[in-house]
């Protein structure tokens, strides 16, 4: 008999898909009478009349013709697997029934689950014993075909993945680790976020901080055109965060000159004078337009002039 098994990791040996090797014993001299013919091993060419053949291709052999010919050598013991004993293989590979034993603890394993590791035979409980991942929780081996799951190097029972927090599984579910423990986002959340200052939820990614206080990105807005702030320069006045256009279209002085808002913000430089002040590119004379920063200058109403200009007046 044959059994073939099928591929994969693990098999197991079963009675289903047996493939009888056809034989034919004649044993009474009425068998050798209706037989006018002669009937000879189709390799030895001896008769086989009372003697055990087998057929191949519609062609009888002797047994000992038979297995010398086409017999299967044993993986483990390396003799012929006859025609007597029950052949079974895998991937090409051929033992007998009793040679079918698990590599380590030699156990047998016809009709049992079995694993592969580099060419060897292993019962589920030894492949599990030294090859399998060990759950980081419980420190239990992982069986092969149950659930795992992983995590930077580590491996879990799908029951013992669980939140910290709540100890309810995590499976597939979004997760935060922290201290070498995990939680789901809920209990996270609950626990260690910040709650943002403005909508007083909590923040788990992207926040900012002013005046020492958590805020959401989306939530720090500028208190006049209520743009975003985060990734931009802004100022404040009276505790309020403003852009620096809405600044300084809402408080910054004017320039004497150009009229344009002087915001005096990042270190920028302007001049001022009894209640006015110009940029100090703006800080010209009024007729020959040449700089007065640093200069002296006279004044004529609201017009400022350099010493030659106004030498006359």
């Amino acid at each position: 008999m044959r059994e073939v098994l099928r591929d994969g990791e693990m098999e197991t040996l079963s009675p289903v898909g047996l493939e009888r090797i056809p034989h034919t014993v004649l044993k009474t001299d009425r068998d050798r009478r209706t037989m006018t013919e002669r009937y000879d091993c189709h390799y030895c060419k001896e008769s086989l009349f009372g003697k055990k053949y087998v057929l191949r291709e519609d062609n009888p052999y002797c047994v000992k013709c038979y297995e010398s010919l086409y017999s299967n050598t044993c993986e483990d013991c390396k003799k012929p697997i006859g025609c007597n004993s029950r052949d079974l293989s895998y991937k090409d590979r051929h033992w007998h029934e009793d040679c079918f034993h698990c590599f380590q603890c030699k156990r047998s394993l016809v009709d049992k689950p079995f694993s592969t590791k580099d060419e060897q035979l292993l019962c589920t409980e030894c492949y599990s014993n030294e090859y399998s991942s060990k759950c980081h929780e419980c420190k239990k081996t992982i069986m092969p075909g149950s659930r795992k799951m992983e995590h930077k190097g580590n491996s879990w029972h799908e029951t013992c993945f669980t939140c910290k927090r709540c100890q309810q599984p995590i499976g597939t579910k979004s997760f935060i680790p922290k201290d070498n423990n995990n939680y789901c986002v809920a209990c996270y959340e609950k626990q260690f976020a910040m709650q943002c200052v403005h909508c007083k939820k909590p923040i788990t990614t992207g926040g900012v901080t002013y005046h020492d206080q958590p805020w959401h990105k989306d939530c720090f807005l500028c208190t006049g055109c209520k743009q975003q702030l985060s990734g931009q320069r802004f100022t404040s006045r009276d505790d309020f965060a403003y852009c620096l256009n809405c600044f300084c279209n809402l408080y910054a002085k004017k320039c004497a000159s150009c009229t344009s808002p002087i915001s005096g913000l990042g270190g920028s430089k302007y001049i001022s004078f009894e209640e006015r002040q110009w940029h100090n590119d703006c800080f010209n004379c009024k007729k020959c337009s040449v700089s007065l920063v640093g200069r002296g200058f006279l004044t004529e109403r609201d017009d400022i002039l350099c010493p030659e200009c106004g030498k006359d007046i």
